[in-house]
């Protein structure tokens, strides 16, 4: 499982000129599966994502968590994280996971992260959208299990 994350002040994610998932103050995750993912990769991003301490205390330094800071999510499944572009002009994605596998291991991670109480808001699986954010310092990260 590979998400790249982003600190954001606002987002939103657009289907067919209808806002699907919108957040206020919290990160913006773009996620991909590959093949070898299951519940126990979910978890750890989850857990991962949910502690990793990215946002501000009072003295300017990264102390807070997303779960200290009440953050919402906005999550967006993303196949393309796991494009090869090593050989060719056209990105491989062979080593994304087949829908079938990837969507329900993308629901059970978000359903994860509503768990511990973190408010989430998703785009449509598979579906071709507009995402919009203001990315908060910027603050872009990569975790990868």
């Amino acid at each position: 499982m590979r998400v790249v994350v982003q600190r954001s002040k606002q987002a939103s994610v657009t289907v067919n000129g209808e806002i699907t998932g919108q957040i206020q103050y919290g990160v913006v995750l773009l996620v991909g599966v590959t093949h070898e993912d299951g519940e126990e990769e979910a978890k750890y991003v989850a857990d991962k994502i949910a502690n990793l301490r990215i946002f501000e205390d009072e003295e300017g330094k990264m102390n807070h968590s997303l779960l200290d800071q009440k953050g919402q999510v906005l999550s967006i499944s993303q196949f393309t994280l796991y494009g090869d572009t090593r050989k060719g002009r056209r990105p491989n994605f062979m080593e994304a996971a087949r829908p079938e596998v990837a969507e329900p291991l993308y629901d059970r991670f978000n359903q994860l992260l509503l768990e511990k109480g973190i408010d989430v808001q998703t785009g449509v699986f598979g579906a071709m959208m507009d995402v919009s954010l203001i990315n908060d310092g910027p603050v872009t990260l990569i975790i990868e299990k």
